[in-house]
């Protein structure tokens, strides 16, 4: 590693790509930079993350490739990625597997469901993460058109098979049909799954009333039954969306340690048609894994947006470009942080956070705890460990943080949030730390439940001891072990005058600790992200005529936030909030758009 982090020194500060490899010479890494050297070494500084740990302890030397521009630098790392596959780069794995509709590209096409995408020309429709929808449109189309079925080449058939025969086919391999005339259904077909069902309604319809004008009542009764379920379809696909008839993806990325799910929500005309979680492994940053994701997805341009809102910053510039350069498409990118974007958006954030949660807890860290156990001359295993972070908002809403790890892994579900109320607008850590503590462990104590086996602290003696303080006072010093994690050099900082513990980088009992500290970071950020949100919420609410700063105050403390607004009508509104219903109507109407 020391030969490595010299490497980083030397290199240029010039923008390009750097490849790290390990003692085989295998690259395990690809990353780009505007400044190599500036980049690179950032990887070898303290206080470093898991990920990052992970990842230097296994690089052996780094070589690099200099480029005219950042920009260039972006297709260079693309086209390394795509060569090497390196194991701790992003690489798209859909976990989910969800099928898409796939019409062929031959003279009379085929409309089926598959699991692989394939660059034959074909088109693609979906995912459909809900495999009754699929089934149900793939079911309406043969209802509706008469499409061949058979895969074989249509210059083999003699004779039309018994689709035919029973009206599910209109026989092309026998010439009853025109290109021309298939290529309607084939049009149709293309606009419902794109969202536009218009189309395919008026041939319905029109096939339907030139049954009954040739008085073939009991194909226009088929038609009549088609027609009912297509419009019963469209009502159960759309989603309110006030009007807006853009082509929208919503994509939001989520990592515990190496872990990551990527979850994808694709709207067009209007309507939800698809919705997808891809599950990988990396060791980069969130932002960049997911604008090293975005460039992987959309690479194959096939079903590209108009518009996509991401859950992190990333650079929108340099991607507008790579998508107007190499896609031939221009696309708006942003991160919203309120509206109706911002919701959808947190559907899909959600969505990626239960999936890698779930990845997590099925990874079995039982060997570490037995590691840590041994390590910090425990009387039991640390199957519960708690960890605590404050968090606050240029000095406003501060926060401590909760977390829990059951057998080595995050419990969501368990987490906490305590607003802190001693600090009348100060800022001192400690006392929030004691407050929190104090909260949280007398609470557990007059329930008589379940303490942790090991308090975690980010932070070195003065946090470590200003918590055990807490302890000694309700007299549970004994029950938890306390141990504070020192960002220096990630040492493991005991109460009192004990000695600090320094434990190898690699160590799997310290990786847990560091993953729980990771997870407090996380955890505490999301909450800033809400209440950014919740400073954007009060901004437009005071912007709505008829609201000033004290309705605003009453509406968000009555209410909790825009989402809970916006489930009332007007009536429920104004009577709720003691509004006039005026006041109310144009609050719905400004915060719908």
């Amino acid at each position: 590693m020391a030969d490595a982090r010299q490497q980083a020194k030397a290199l240029p500060e010039n923008p390009g790509c750097y490849l790290m490899k390990d003692e085989s010479d295998k690259v395990i890494y690809v990353g780009k930079a505007k400044n190599l050297r500036r980049r690179v070494t950032s990887y070898f500084l303290p206080n470093r993350d898991m990920k990052t740990t992970c990842l230097v302890e296994k690089i052996d030397h780094i070589d690099y490739i200099i480029t005219g521009n950042d920009y260039e630098a972006l297709i260079l790392e693309n086209n390394l990625i795509k060569k090497y596959n390196p194991h701790y780069n992003i690489l798209l794995k859909d976990g989910k597997s969800y099928p898409m509709i796939k019409i062929t590209n031959e003279r009379f096409p085929r409309i089926y469901k598959t699991r692989r995408i394939l660059d034959d020309g074909a088109e693609y429709f979906g995912p459909y993460a809900n495999a009754r929808d699929l089934n149900g449109y793939l079911d309406l189309v043969a209802k509706s058109f008469p499409l061949r079925l058979c895969s074989g080449p249509l210059s083999e058939k003699k004779k039309a098979c018994l689709y035919y025969h029973m009206g599910r086919c209109s026989a092309p391999c026998i010439d009853k049909v025109t290109p021309e005339e298939y290529s309607v259904y084939v049009k149709a077909v293309k606009g419902f799954l794109s969202g536009d069902d218009s189309s395919m309604i008026r041939q319905v319809e029109k096939e339907m009333k030139d049954a009954a004008s040739c008085l073939d009542f009991e194909t226009a009764a088929k038609k009549r039954d088609v027609l009912e379920l297509l419009k019963s379809m469209r009502v159960n696909q759309m989603v309110e969306d006030h009007g807006d008839k853009e082509s929208r993806d919503y994509v939001a990325i989520e990592m515990r340690s190496y872990l990551v799910t990527v979850s994808i929500m694709q709207f067009r005309s209007g309507c939800l048609i698809g919705k997808a979680l891809y599950r990988s492994e990396s060791l980069g940053s969130e932002d960049e894994t997911l604008f090293s994701f975005l460039v992987q997805y959309y690479g194959d341009k096939k079903a590209l947006p108009r518009e996509i809102y991401v859950s992190h910053e990333i650079d929108y510039e340099m991607f507008k470009k790579y998508f107007r350069s190499e896609l031939g498409w221009d696309v708006d990118i942003d991160l919203p942080r309120d509206g109706k974007h911002y919701r959808i958006l947190r559907m899909a954030q959600e969505n990626a956070s239960r999936d890698v949660d779930k990845r997590l807890k099925e990874t079995d860290n039982t060997p570490a705890l037995e590691i840590l156990k041994k390590e910090l001359s425990l009387d039991r295993l640390p199957r519960h460990i708690e960890g605590f972070d404050i968090a606050q908002l240029d000095g406003k809403y501060t926060v401590a943080s909760l977390i829990v790890f059951r057998d080595g892994n995050p419990s969501v579900k368990e987490y906490r949030h305590f607003s802190i109320k001693s600090l009348e607008g100060k800022i001192d850590d400690f006392e929030s730390m004691r407050e929190a503590a104090a909260r949280r462990y007398s609470r557990l104590l007059a329930e008589g439940a379940e303490l942790p086996e090991l308090l975690m602290i980010d932070g070195g003696k003065g946090q470590v001891n200003a918590v055990y303080g807490i302890l000694q006072t309700l007299g549970i010093e004994d029950k938890i072990r306390i141990i504070g994690l020192a960002k220096e050099n990630e040492e493991l900082v005991p109460p009192l005058d004990g000695e600090t513990i320094r434990l190898d980088r690699s160590d799997e009992g310290l990786r847990v600790l560091i993953a729980v500290r990771d997870e407090c970071h996380r955890f505490a950020t999301s909450f800033n992200q809400r209440m950014r949100s919740k400073e954007a919420s009060f901004s437009l609410l005071e912007s709505i005529d008829g609201m000033g700063k004290k309705r605003s105050e009453k509406l968000m403390k009555e209410y909790g936030s825009i989402e809970a607004i916006l489930s009332l009508s007007p009536k429920e509104l104004a009577k709720g909030a003691g509004i006039p219903l005026s006041v109310a109507e144009r609050i719905l109407h400004k915060l719908n758009f």
